[in-house]
């Protein structure tokens, strides 16, 4: 629900591993809290990260857990291209 209307649930996605850089507005695939979960970067400071949710109401993004380390980034979205 959290990236409605971009990507819908149960939506194949394509993710690399190995990427030069986060760019705001890429979509990402993170690990945190123990799961796995799709978000746009929304800032970047340095290696931390602003991730948000399209679904602004319907998501836990960095508006509820803060900054998080690049580190927690799984892979970087690219089919869809979204």
């Amino acid at each position: 629900m959290s990236m409605l209307p971009t990507l819908r649930p149960g939506r194949l996605v394509v993710a690399v591993g190995m990427y030069r850089r986060l760019r705001p507005e890429d979509v990402v695939i993170i690990f945190h809290s123990g799961l796995e979960k799709i978000k746009r970067v929304g800032g970047i400071r340095g290696s931390r990260l602003y991730l948000i949710g399209d679904n602004a109401q319907h998501s836990t993004d960095s508006k509820s857990f803060g900054w998080l380390d690049e580190s927690v980034v799984r892979g970087r979205v690219i089919w869809p291209r979204v």
